[in-house]
């Protein structure tokens, strides 16, 4: 494996046969038809192509390319199922795996950033990353100090790939867009050339990650990694244990995903209230079920009794939304003026906030039907999220003769709700694929400023869209 391409004609080469592909598979697949193959065995076997060659070109080049793609598969969810199967595998690789650096690569890094003794810090050290993403790989370690540690190594070029990729990415949005109906890919592949610069930055990463973790030290339900050591393009931090999260999606028991889902929720809206900062790359490669305290010697069975003791290991904060009031408590006033069907009132908040742009009339009441069947798990005491669920509410919003598109279409996204917007679908494609019964009313209930009658104040509200495209 070679060192990650850097030159932009090399990566623009590759991306390029992404659409590229698309065609000739589909020539292909015409002959196939013609030899006799039914249209459906055919179509099966060009959807795993395709998924196939878009796992082999977005992890061979990582960088934006990468990104782009765990970004997306959180929202496989939302595809029909008969396009969906044959994404499934390639898309969940994409969160947990791409192909690794040289060994010599990561040593040079190291040398560079670490100094020419790097490995007297360490007791051990693995040269086979046990993971790798977007901008870089982990490593196993033992620190000097005998704590088992996660090493962070920056991919070089890294800022470049990123930069390069996205603006190959976003030439080519109008042919990836059909993968999601309903989702319009450019406004994504935009956000995340945007925030390229603090994901880089892993002063920044270190100093949001060791916040959670000195707020969620003694918490009984999420863990977060102490930072040993941070130094440009390296980062070290406590290793933990666990199932990852695309295990549990494929493998896990009914409680364990009920468990992790539960959780997994209860993070997304007790960060920003605790800490200020909201966690904005929620795909499973970034999250752990780990086992409770002190049941390192429990077998199966005990540990499926101790389910609810279980515990959400977060990783990976290169990537988070500055909210210093929280969530904003607009979100929680318009979800729950929504829930008691007060149109009127859900539209001055929306059209106050920017939602609905002033030059834009919308019947209140349609606006409240638009709304009711997306905020459907709040209102009630449990909720089970499902593909299913996922996918009907992508194609009412997608099909262009659905009331609910051409009011969507009329509706805004100020800049500041726009990585909330985000992070919030993706924590839902991710519950969908957990197949999950979550409380998430409780969660709501106990974290989100404003859902509850009187709970927010106006200083939360200023401060929460504050600085909310910051990172």
């Amino acid at each position: 494996m070679s060192d990650l391409p850097r030159k932009a004609v090399t990566r623009t080469a590759k991306l390029a046969t992404l659409p590229i592909g698309f065609a000739g598979r589909a020539t292909w697949g015409l002959g196939r038809r013609i030899g006799g193959k039914s249209a459906e065995i055919v179509s099966r076997e060009l959807q795993q192509r395709t998924a196939d060659q878009l796992f082999k070109v977005l992890g061979e080049l990582k960088g934006g390319a990468m990104k782009f793609g765990q970004a997306l598969s959180v929202f496989e969810s939302a595809l029909p199922e008969e396009v969906a199967g044959p994404y499934r595998a390639a898309l969940t690789k994409l969160q947990e795996a791409a192909p690794p650096m040289p060994t010599r690569t990561v040593h040079a890094v190291l040398t560079e950033r670490l100094g020419e003794d790097w490995r007297e810090l360490f007791l051990e050290f693995e040269d086979k990353p046990s993971a790798a993403a977007s901008i870089g790989q982990v490593h196993r370690a033992v620190w000097h100090d005998g704590r088992e540690v996660a090493v962070k190594v920056q991919y070089p070029g890294a800022g470049e790939a990123l930069l390069s990729d996205l603006a190959q990415l976003s030439r080519f949005a109008r042919l990836l867009g059909p993968l999601i109906p309903g989702m319009d890919i450019k406004p994504l592949i935009t956000e995340l050339r945007n925030r390229v610069a603090e994901e880089l930055d892993y002063g920044l990463e270190a100093q949001a990650q060791q916040e959670h973790a000195e707020e969620f030290a003694d918490d009984p339900d999420v863990v977060v990694p102490e930072v040993v050591h941070q130094s440009e393009q390296v980062l070290v931090t406590e290793w933990i244990d666990g199932w990852p999260l695309a295990d549990i999606i494929t493998d896990g028991t009914l409680e364990q995903r009920d468990r992790a889902g539960q959780l997994l929720a209860r993070f997304l809206f007790s960060g920003p209230a605790r800490t200020g900062l909201l966690h904005a790359d929620p795909h499973p490669g970034n999250f752990r079920l780990l086992p409770p305290v002190g049941a390192e010697d429990d077998d199966a069975d005990s540990l499926e009794e101790r389910i609810g003791e279980f515990r959400l290991g977060v990783l990976d904060f290169g990537t988070v939304d500055r909210l210093p009031g929280g969530l904003p408590d607009t979100i929680g006033e318009a979800l729950r003026t929504t829930l008691e069907g007060d149109a009127e009132a859900v539209y001055d908040l929306l059209r106050e906030e920017g939602f609905v742009r002033e030059t834009i009339d919308l019947d209140p009441d349609a606006v409240l039907d638009y709304l009711l069947p997306i905020i459907e798990p709040a209102a009630v005491e449990e909720f089970t999220f499902t593909r299913t669920w996922m996918r009907t509410q992508a194609a009412r919003i997608a099909d262009p003769r659905s009331p609910a598109h051409q009011l969507g279409r009329q509706l805004n996204l100020p800049p500041a709700y726009l990585l909330i917007h985000r992070v919030t679908l993706s924590t839902i494609g991710v519950l969908c694929q957990l197949n999950a019964t979550v409380r998430l009313r409780e969660e709501l209930e106990d974290w989100l400023p404003g859902f509850l009658p009187d709970s927010g104040s106006d200083d939360e509200t200023d401060g929460g869209t504050e600085g909310g495209t910051e990172g």
